[in-house]
C-alpha cells in the first residue's frame, strides 16, 4: 500500500478584519495569495492563561459635556460606535468620582465641611452630563458593561493641606472617606446605574501636583483598604471590587508587595490597576509577570492610557501611524528615564501595549477619554490629550481617528470571560495575541508595525490558511467554533 506524502491539509476558515496606514478601517479582507516567504503562527487553545474582564474607555465630564454640545444624530453615532454590537462593543469602563483634570471645574460630592456622616452627599454635578452619557451607553449596549469608579481626590476639607491638589487624607476622615464610596454606589444605583468596582485612588504617587490628586504610600493605601474601605464595602455592597495602586507600571512591585503581603492585607483587594505613562514603548513585562505571580487569582487591569501632552491632529489618519507624537516625558523626564520617552506613532503605542498586556496576564484594558475636542480638552488645567474620537462642537463635526479602530480590534472581538490562549510564532517582528471566547470562537490579533507586507500561515490543529498582512497594519482574525 502506498501512502502519499502530499496529504491534503484542511483549510482553516477565517474572517479577517484589518486597519492599516493604507486606509483600511476594520475592513473585512480576503483573497490572500500564497507566497514563498511565509512565517507560521500556531494557535494553542489547550494552553490557557488569564480570563478577560473587558476592554473600553472612561466616562469623563469633558466627554459628556462635548456630547451634549453635538447634534442628537452625532451624539448617537458616537455612543453607538462605542457601545453597540455593530460598533466597538465596549465591556469595561471607568468614571471619575468628584472632579478630575478632564472636568469643566473643580467639585466634590461632599461639599459641606466637617460633614463626617456625609449627610449632604450629592451627585447633582453628574446629572446633566455624566449620568445621561452612561445611561445612553447602557441603552446602546446589548451585552452590558462594567463600570468602576476612581477618585482623584477627597474634598479639600478632608486633607492635611486643605487643597484640591496633593496632600494626604487626614486619618480622622478615613471612615468618612470609606463611607463616601458606599454613598456613591447608593446614589448611582438610584439613577439606575450599577457600579462594578473601584480603584482606591487615581495616581496615589501624585501627578507633579498639577491637578486633583491625593497621595498614599503603598502601606498607607493597604491600611486604608484593610481597616476602613474594605470592611465598609464588604458590609454594604459585598460584590463590589476593590483595585489597588492605579498608576504607572514601573513601581508595581512595591505596591503588590504591600497589598498582597499576607492574608490579612490581601483579603479586601480584588486586584490591581495600572497606567502606561512610564514609557511610550515599554510594556514592563517583568513587573506585570511579578504582579500576576504575587496574586494569580486577582485582577490586573490597565485602567488608564491616552496619547497625552499632545493636541489632537484633525482629519489626518496618516499622522496617527507616524512616529511624531511626543508625551509628557519627551521634554522633562529625568535624564535616566529619557530613553523611555522617544517620539512614537499613536497606533503603534496602543496596539503594542494591548498585545503586550494580553501576553503578560493583564485581563482588562481601559482607555481614557472617549471624546475630546480639537484642542484636546476641555480640561480646566489645559492638560491636552487625544481621544479615539475627536469632535468640533462649533461645526458639529466628528472624527473617528485610527485609535478608535485600534481599540475596536480588541473590544469587539475579545469578549468578557474569554481565555487568553497560547501562540507560537516564527516571525519575531509580528506581534500576536489570541483569546478563545465562551462561544468557542477564537480571536487572533496580529500587528505588523513594519514598513513591509508580510505573509504567514495560521495553524490550528491540522487546519491552516495563508494570510497576508499589509505594512503598518493591525488585523483581527476570527475563527468560528
Amino acid at each position: 500500500m502506498m501512502i502519499s506524502c502530499n496529504q491534503k491539509v484542511d483549510t482553516l476558515v477565517v474572517d479577517v478584519y484589518e486597519t492599516s496606514a493604507a486606509g483600511n478601517k476594520l475592513t473585512k479582507i480576503s483573497d490572500f495569495i500564497t507566497s514563498e516567504n511565509v512565517s507560521t503562527i500556531k494557535i494553542n487553545p489547550d494552553t490557557t492563561f488569564q480570563t478577560i474582564t473587558g476592554f473600553g474607555g472612561a466616562f469623563t465630564e469633558s466627554s459628556a459635556y462635548l456630547l451634549n454640545k453635538l447634534s442628537k444624530k452625532n451624539r448617537d453615532t458616537i455612543i453607538q460606535a462605542y457601545f453597540s454590537r455593530e460598533g466597538a462593543n465596549y465591556s469595561l469602563t471607568r468614571s471619575h468620582m468628584n472632579s478630575c483634570d478632564f472636568s469643566i471645574s473643580q467639585y466634590s460630592y461632599s461639599p459641606v465641611e466637617d460633614d463626617m456622616e456625609l449627610k449632604h452627599f450629592t451627585i447633582e454635578e453628574d446629572k446633566d452630563d455624566l449620568i445621561p452619557f452612561i445611561k445612553d451607553a447602557m441603552k446602546a449596549s446589548k451585552d452590558g458593561f462594567k463600570i468602576f469608579g476612581s477618585p482623584w481626590t477627597a474634598a479639600p476639607w478632608m486633607k492635611d493641606n486643605n487643597k484640591w491638589v496633593g496632600g494626604k487624607l487626614l486619618p480622622k476622615y478615613y471612615d468618612t472617606w470609606a463611607l463616601f464610596f458606599s454613598k456613591y454606589v447608593e446614589a448611582y444605583k438610584k439613577e439606575g446605574i450599577d457600579i462594578w468596582g473601584f480603584t482606591v485612588e487615581n495616581e496615589p504617587l501624585g501627578n507633579g501636583n498639577n491637578w486633583e490628586s491625593m497621595h498614599y504610600s503603598p502601606d498607607e493605601m493597604t491600611n486604608f483598604v484593610q481597616n476602613h474601605l474594605g470592611p465598609k464595602l464588604r458590609k454594604d455592597y459585598p460584590n463590589i471590587k476593590i483595585l489597588g495602586y492605579d498608576q504607572n507600571r514601573e513601581h508595581l512591585k512595591e505596591w503588590v508587595d504591600s497589598q498582597f503581603k499576607n492574608e490579612e492585607t490581601s483579603k479586601y483587594f480584588d486586584g490591581t490597576a495600572i497606567h502606561w505613562y512610564a514609557s511610550t514603548f515599554e510594556v514592563f513585562p517583568d513587573e506585570l509577570q511579578y504582579a500576576h505571580h504575587k496574586a494569580p487569582n486577582k485582577y490586573l487591569i490597565q485602567s488608564e492610557a491616552c496619547i497625552d501632552a499632545q493636541v489632537p491632529v484633525w482629519q489626518d489618519d496618516a499622522w496617527y501611524w507616524k512616529k511624531e507624537a511626543t508625551d509628557w516625558g519627551y521634554t522633562w523626564a529625568p535624564e535616566k528615564d529619557k530613553h523611555l520617552h522617544p517620539k512614537y506613532a499613536p497606533v503603534n503605542r496602543y496596539a503594542r501595549d494591548i498585545i503586550g498586556c494580553l501576553n503578560n496576564f493583564v485581563d482588562g484594558w481601559v482607555d481614557w477619554n472617549m471624546v475630546l475636542d480639537t484642542k484636546g480638552g476641555p480640561n480646566w488645567f489645559k492638560n491636552w490629550c487625544i481621544a479615539p474620537v475627536i469632535v468640533d462642537p462649533v461645526k458639529d463635526e466628528v472624527y473617528f481617528t485610527p485609535l478608535y479602530y485600534t481599540m475596536a480590534h480588541f473590544s469587539k472581538y475579545i469578549r468578557p470571560d474569554a481565555k487568553v490562549i497560547g501562540v507560537d510564532k516564527s516571525d519575531k517582528d509580528l506581534q500576536v495575541a489570541a483569546a478563545q471566547n465562551t462561544d468557542g470562537s477564537i480571536a487572533v490579533v496580529v500587528f505588523n508595525e513594519g514598513l513591509t507586507k508580510k505573509n504567514f500561515k495560521l495553524q490550528l490543529g491540522e487546519k491552516e490558511t495563508i494570510i497576508n498582512i499589509d505594512a503598518q497594519a493591525l488585523q483581527t482574525i476570527m475563527l468560528s467554533k
